[in-house]
């Protein structure tokens, strides 16, 4: 046999290797429609009493599932064409949510119905996009194609908000740590920042290149795990160290890997958006190994996703038009 040959024989092994590394993923994956048509479900959210919220983007809605009883129930939002994106829930039950459409930040109170808008302070800022909540309270959310971040004061209404140093640097997901810095992706460059929670002073680091990191997870040790939705790669950032690592997703550099969480026991969960039909992949940070499984309706592109408290996920469906509840 010629060395070349060899050397290719050798490539396709490691490659056979490398796939069977792969595991199984054993998990029931329950899907509920979507009351209004066409409606893109786009982000869920856990509330208190651990009922699944979702964002209807294009039918201007939010919705929650009965986890318990499967029943689903719409609100319709004030403002039309609002373009719901991101939500979250506060203490008390409320569901705070970015209106991507029409730039501003809106509060549901599912007791009433009502909804309380808040507008962005300035007409550059455009575009609010996923929002959390720290410690204290405060929600800070993204803005993406105005690239800048956002700090709400739910108290008093007070908006203030800062601009990334990176031009273009589209802030993504976000997420806070355990000391109350919110850590957000830059999917504009292959970048990850952070932003005092005081000062609001941004800092940035840098990624491999060519990343581009989509969403992002925090994990119990106060690590975070992000999606690089450009190269096909999990990632991993140690705020404490500035260190990075990361891992070629199961379905290789077009697997587009986006929605993703990360349960109580640490292993992280996310969906591979490239491939037909989605997967769902766990990644277990003690062994390092993988497992995935297809999406029974074919995910339609999963663009974010929650953890319960018990470890079910969340998932928001979005060109099928569902949402489901994952038990590991």
């Amino acid at each position: 046999m010629r060395v070349r040959d060899l050397i290719a024989v050798i490539a396709l092994f490691a490659a056979a290797t490398l796939l069977a590394s792969v595991g199984s993923l054993k998990a029931t994956i329950k899907e509920y429609d979507i009351p209004t048509p066409k409606a893109r479900p786009h982000d869920p959210a856990v509330g208190p009493d651990g009922a699944l919220w979702v964002t209807e983007q294009m039918a201007n809605k939010l919705g929650r599932l009965d986890p318990n009883t499967g029943q689903f129930r719409e609100y319709p939002l004030k403002t039309p064409d609002s373009g719901p994106h991101g939500l979250v829930a506060d203490k008390d039950g409320n569901i705070w949510f970015a209106a991507i459409f029409k730039g501003y930040v809106g509060k549901l109170d599912p007791k009433t119905g009502n909804i309380s808008e808040y507008r962005m302070p300035d007409p550059h800022a455009k575009d609010p996009h996923t929002p959390v909540f720290d410690q204290k309270g405060i929600l800070w959310f993204t803005l993406q194609d105005s690239s800048m971040i956002g700090r709400l004061d739910p108290s008093t209404g007070d908006i203030k908000l800062k601009p990334t140093p990176t031009q273009h640097a589209v802030p993504y997901g976000i997420v806070v740590t355990q000391d109350g810095a919110p850590f957000f992706c830059e999917f504009g460059t292959n970048k990850l920042g952070s932003i005092d929670p005081h000062s609001m002073a941004i800092r940035e680091y840098s990624l491999p290149q060519g990343a581009r990191p989509r969403r992002l997870a925090l994990a119990p040790d106060g690590t975070i795990y992000y999606t690089d939705y450009e190269r096909g790669y999990l990632g991993h950032f140690d705020p404490r160290m500035s260190k990075q690592e990361e891992w070629r997703s199961p379905g290789g550099e077009n697997s587009e890997p986006y929605g993703i969480t990360t349960t109580p026991d640490g292993v992280v969960w996310y969906s591979e958006s490239g491939v037909r039909p989605n997967t769902l992949v766990r990644f277990d940070p003690r062994t390092k190994a993988f497992s995935k499984t297809d999406i029974p309706s074919g995910g339609g592109v999963v663009r974010n996703m929650a953890a319960t408290k018990d470890g079910k996920i969340y998932l928001a469906c979005s060109g099928v038009n569902k949402v489901a509840i994952v038990t590991p």
